[in-house]
Parts: C-alpha cells; structure tokens; sequence
C-alpha cells in the first residue's frame, strides 16, 4: 500500500527585515557629523523666528502668493529664478556626488538628520545598542513599558515640533506657537503640523534605512555620477585579508582585519562595507572611524577601512580634475552666474505703458496736444511706494503727466489712466516721448522704470 505524500511545507515568500540597532561610533568624522547635524537642525528651528524689515526672514506668504527671503521678494511671475535656483541645487549636487560620493547622504541629508536625531533620544531611553538589543528580547514589564514610553514620548514630542516648525514657513512662527499652546490653531494649520510631525515621527523613528534603501531616488541613480576617481568609503581586502579567523582555519599570515565587526555593528544601514561598495552606504564614516579606533588598539596603523577611490586603491593617482567634474562644475558657475545677474538686473516694479485706442488725441484750447494712456504697476516689493512720472521728448522737453504721482501697495497690480500734455509749440505729426516712472522714498532712490511711448497729433498719423 502506498504512503500518503508529506504535506507541503509553505514559504512565505516575505520575510520583515530585522530591526537595525547601530552601535554608537566615535572619531573625526562622527564629531563632524554631529557638528553638521547640530547646525542644520538649529538653522531649521531658528530662521523661522527671525525677522526681516517686520517679517519672518523666510517665509512662504501663500494665500498672497508671495516669498519672502531675506530683502527679497519673489512672486509667480519670478517662476524662471525659481527653476535656475532649483538648477544651481542640482548640480550643486551632482557635483560634490562626483568628487566627494553620497557625502550629502551621510552628512546634511533631512533624513539622516532627523534619524540621528531619534537614535540620540533612543539611546538616552533605551541605552548603547547591547542593552537595546536586551530590551528587544525582553517580554513587556513596567521596566519595558516606561523605557519605550518615554522614547516614544520625546519622539512624538520633537515630532511635533518640527511640524510646527515646518509650518512656521508658513505661517509666522510668532503667530502659530502662541496659538498651539493656546489650542487655537486653525483647522489647515492643525492638519499639517500633525501631518508633518507625524511623517517625521515615522520617518526617523520607524522607517529609518528602509527610507535610503528603498524610497529615495538617490540611492537608484547615484551611480551615474560616479567615476573611478570619485571619494568612496571602501575597505582594503590587499591589506585586511585573510581576516583572522579565516587565517587560522587556513593555517595562513592574517591580515589586519581581526573580524570584530563593529563595522557591521556601527552601520545605521547595516551593510558590510568588506563585501565592497553597495549602493545602500549613505557615507556616514562611522565603519571608518569605529576601524581606525580598533587599529589603534592593536597597534595597526589606520586606514584599513577609509575614504579612497577605485584609482587610488589600485595605486594609481588621484585626479581632483577630470572631465565630468569639470563638465558639471562648468554648468553650475553658469547656472549661479546667470541667477547672480538675474537677481542683480530684476526690478521689484514692472511697469507696462498701453495707450487709449479709443481717444488719439485731444486739443486743448491754447493748442496742446494730449494723449491718454493707461499706467499699469505691479509692486512686488514689500512696502507701498509712491512713483512720480516724468516724460520727455527727445530733445529734452518736459511734458506734463496728470497725475504726477501714483501710489501702488505692496504685492499689487494697479491700472491707472494718465495723460501726458504736449506743449503747442512741439506739436509734430508722431513723435515719441520716453516715459520714467522712479520711486519716490528715500529708501528705493534707484527703483526706476522707463519706457518708450508713441505720442499722436491732431491729425491722427
């Protein structure tokens, strides 16, 4: 008689990646690291409290449309500054990924920022990794309870600053963090500050790695960027192996490798830089600072595990200057020269001349000639300014404008008619008068426009 099969054994063809639990590295580059960081998280909590000319130093005005940066002010129409901006971002980046790597990924990236943020409170709660690694194993007790309580607590605390922070971009921070502690935040203002909070309390507290390795676009193209000579973080196999367990199996020298690990332990990604470069390393230098303190130890000159490039590990030389960081840093000091010299040329007015189709001409009793025309300003500036017109001829002859003066408000567009008076001895068949429109205060002596106008005669020519 024939035995009934075994019974299928299921797969699960997904498996949750292991919770990552980096050891705490020291050396140089961590100590730059936790300067970079510590500047850029108080920049980010810091610029929204200062104040400009009565207004936050940045912000984004967007029910009036309007950004403000410092003394300037860009609208809509300012879109083409904004893409050359983006473009001079670009490559900056792409430049500093061709010579130096992911330095931006390891150093200055929001969500390396923001996670190292949270490990930090983490390891205050739950302390270095060896008894956080305990507390994962360990059942849930009152000890477990408060431990993870209060890190989640801090998390959902500085979580929730930082939404409010982010919004304060926005809305003046002066404004929105009175109100949270008042509970009076609107109900758009409210949404997104939790959004916010909460997408950073996710982000860096739960996604961490999961983020670089498969969310961010960088990590994807990165590569194509890269040269033989561009800065990797890469261990020496010439020098590390065989490593020293291998060595004694094999009955052979070993190289300067112990085996201990810690490169793997100290890795916020947890990769094994000895397998060679992955596209996962965010270049954080915390594999090489952690080697270089184990070499120290055991009498090993540092080094082992270092910034290189695939010429220099080959023993080649390096070159700082070759074709594609000379190609990209072309494009970005002409992209940064042309946004200097667009910022530099742009004018917070812009002024239109349109003449009235219907009226040519009229003549006034003593024989002057007057055209109406129709004024348009638009003052994207941040104060109201009061502009005096002035129209000549080109011999020089002052003509008469009525109004003299027109007064426009911050972050409007006005249409005024104005008439300008031609004098009866200067009447000609068609002549053109260049008309000038300067701002009158004291603080804006060079915030002048002109523009060149048809002037029509009696006779309609």
């Amino acid at each position: 008689m024939r035995a009934d099969p075994a019974p299928e054994k299921l797969v699960s063809m997904y498996e949750s990646g292991a919770r990552i639990q980096p050891r705490r590295a020291k050396g140089r580059f961590q100590t730059l690291r936790a300067l970079s960081m510590t500047t850029l998280l108080g920049l980010f909590y810091l610029v929204p409290w200062l104040q400009w000319s009565g207004h936050p130093l940045v912000w984004l005005d967007l029910p009036h449309r309007r950004f403000h940066l410092g003394g300037l002010t860009l609208v809509p129409q300012d879109l083409i500054l904004l893409s050359i901006l983006l473009l001079v971002a670009a490559m900056t980046l792409f430049l500093f990924t061709n010579i130096l790597g992911r330095v931006w990924c390891g150093f200055a990236c929001p969500q390396t920022v923001w996670t190292e943020a949270f490990l930090w409170m983490e390891q205050l709660c739950e302390g270095d990794r060896h008894a956080r690694l305990q507390l994962d194993r360990q059942r849930w007790n009152a000890r477990k309870l408060l431990r993870r309580g209060s890190k989640h607590l801090l998390w959902a605390i500085f979580g929730l600053f930082t939404g409010l922070s982010f919004v304060a971009y926005f809305v003046p921070a002066r404004e929105i963090f009175p109100a949270a502690l008042q509970f009076q935040l609107g109900g758009w203002t409210l949404f997104w500050s939790l959004f916010y909070g909460f997408t950073t309390w996710g982000n860096a507290g739960f996604m961490r790695e999961q983020v670089c390795k498969y969310m961010c676009p960088y990590a994807r193209f990165q590569s194509a960027m890269f040269d033989r000579d561009t800065q990797i973080i890469a261990y020496i196999p010439a020098r590390g192996e065989p490593r020293k367990t291998m060595a004694k199996k094999q009955g052979a020298s070993p190289g300067d490798c112990i085996d201990c690990s810690l490169c793997v332990q100290v890795c916020p990604v947890g990769i094994d830089i000895r397998k060679g470069l992955q596209y996962e390393c965010i270049a954080c230098a915390a594999c090489v600072d952690v080697c270089d303190g184990v070499m120290d130890t055991v009498g090993k000159p540092r080094g082992l595990i270092r910034y290189t490039s695939e010429n220099q590990s080959e023993g080649k030389p390096h070159r700082w200057l070759r074709p594609r960081s000379i190609g990209y840093a072309t494009v970005w000091l002409a992209s940064l020269a042309g946004l200097c010299v667009m910022l530099w040329l742009r004018s917070p007015i812009k002024f239109d001349v349109l003449r009235d189709r219907h009226t040519l001409v009229r003549e006034r009793a003593n024989g002057a000639l007057e055209n109406l025309y129709t004024f348009k300003f638009t003052n994207e500036d941040d104060r109201v300014h009061r502009f005096r017109i002035d129209a000549r001829l080109d011999d020089g002859t002052v003509m008469e404008a009525i109004p003299a003066e027109i007064s426009v408000g911050s972050g409007l567009t006005t249409a005024t008619p104005v008439t300008l008076r031609l004098p009866p001895q200067k009447a000609r068949l068609a002549t053109v008068v260049e008309v000038s429109v300067r701002a009158t205060a004291d603080e804006a002596p060079s915030m002048a426009v002109s523009r060149d106008v048809r002037f029509v005669t009696s006779d309609g020519s």
